[in-house]
């Protein structure tokens, strides 16, 4: 394990604080020669290695930075990479400044217990006595981290984190245990208990490979289920799927297990250059007329029946999203959720404002031909429709693989998170608004 880090590039902070430093989500680490003394997690690198060399710190933090020669980092993809991969790095290296006691002098441990109904447990103290435990992940040393985590993950996959009572939980009135074990037991149908007690422990094994790092193997299981459950016709079933597929690839994308990491601190930029390799193999294949592809954009609709129509754009450059680049439009002109009118307003808007924006290399909409005809301006334009993902480049319908649909499908992912987020926000406003007349 010495070999990682070997392999991190050292930043000398002895006398001045650091420049140049990424606004990604990463582990850092902070070392007193080549000896680890402290790793943390963050979302965005730069500002939480700066926040270090503010003058008012806690005196525990401030013997640590004076005692620290180097700091390095490692970039990864997302919350919950960052969260898995600074776990594996503290147990591997038990840095001196990350055992130092805190609280009631015991780390964090996600522990999912080995019951009729498991549950899903953020405990300090993990003994033999403790648990009857299934699995256990951690130690972790942000409670607040771990449990931003596990809320993102039971919005997924609802579990249960009590013991089986008289009544169903608050929780399970909200959808985030669901089904309810203290419902599920009062159940006198054998069959029916049966079933929705092997949809509940489902749930617990997704959670707990999802903690494994093994993204991808639950995500396939899952298109499995949509498949079987749309030939049923049982739409509303598949839906309710597709919609933990599209969380999922949100919180995870791209599927990095943190073993990657450990062999590769390089791997998040190393990932990126392959992406962007790829696509522009791709494009360059189907002749599509571009000098460069530096920035690219991507516009997605989003309305309810046509009531509340916006429109996102945003903004990846070099292979990453920047997003003091992001841009939503709430459609003025098209009516009744025409979406290949929205694009056309859309287009025309953003082309007003290639000087002072800038001007993208590369535009990517959701959607097929008729959206692609919508940009009538002197960039690029492809499509991605979906089911399966495909790039739709001219006549040509291109089944997306490899590092090339990883970075695609990402752009179009979060130009689909920006567009309803908006729209979530104006229904909102709206109903409010509604509510005090």
């Amino acid at each position: 394990m010495q070999k990682l880090l070997e392999k991190l590039p050292k930043i000398n902070i002895r006398h001045k604080a650091p420049k140049d430093l990424p606004q990604t989500p990463g582990i850092y680490v902070f070392f007193k020669s080549l000896k680890p003394i402290y790793i943390g997690k963050a979302v965005n690198l730069k500002r939480r290695i700066l926040s270090y060399f503010d003058l008012e710190l806690e005196p525990k933090t401030a013997r640590m930075i004076a005692e620290a020669d180097f700091v390095s980092y490692i970039r990864v993809t997302n919350e919950l990479e960052a969260l898995l991969l600074e776990a594996r790095l503290i147990r591997e290296y038990m840095p001196r400044y990350n055992i130092v006691a805190k609280d009631d002098k015991h780390p964090l441990y996600i522990a999912i217990t080995d019951e009729n109904f498991p549950r899903v447990l953020a405990v300090r103290k993990l003994t033999a006595n403790s648990y009857n435990l299934k699995a256990s992940f951690g130690p972790f040393p942000s409670s607040s981290s771990v449990h931003s985590v596990l809320r993102m993950l039971r919005g997924i996959f609802p579990y249960s984190d009590h013991k089986i009572g008289t009544r169903k939980c608050f929780y399970s009135q909200i959808g985030l245990c669901n089904p309810c074990p203290s419902e599920i037991s009062k159940i006198k149908d054998q069959k029916v208990k049966m079933d929705l007690q092997k949809n509940y422990r489902k749930n617990i094994t997704r959670v707990n490979l999802v903690l494994s790092g093994k993204f991808a193997g639950v995500k396939n299981d899952l298109q499995r289920e949509m498949n079987i459950l749309s030939d049923l016709q049982n739409y509303e079933a598949s839906r309710l799927i597709r919609d933990q597929i599209e969380k999922l690839d949100y919180i995870t994308r791209p599927q990095l297990p943190s073993d990657f990491y450990m062999q590769n601190p390089n791997l998040y930029e190393d990932t990126i250059a392959k992406e962007m390799s790829e696509l522009k193999k791709l494009l360059h294949f189907y002749h599509l007329p571009f000098t460069k592809l530096n920035r690219i954009e991507c516009f997605d609709v989003a309305h309810l029946a046509g009531t509340n129509p916006v429109a996102s754009m945003i903004t990846f450059i070099k292979g990453e999203p920047t997003k003091e680049y992001y841009r939503h439009f709430k459609i003025k002109k098209a009516k009744g959720g025409n979406d290949y009118d929205s694009m056309s307003e859309v287009a025309t808007r953003r082309a007003n404002h290639f000087d002072d924006w800038g001007k993208p290399d590369l535009i990517i909409v959701d959607g097929g031909k008729g959206q692609i005809s919508a940009f009538k301006i002197n960039v690029p334009v492809v499509g991605i429709a979906k089911n399966p993902d495909r790039l739709i480049i001219g006549g040509n319908k291109i089944k997306l693989t490899g590092a090339a649909l990883n970075l695609v499908s990402h752009i179009r992912d979060e130009a689909h998170r920006f567009a309803r987020r908006y729209h979530h926000h104006l229904i909102s406003k709206e109903y409010k608004n509604a509510g005090n007349i």
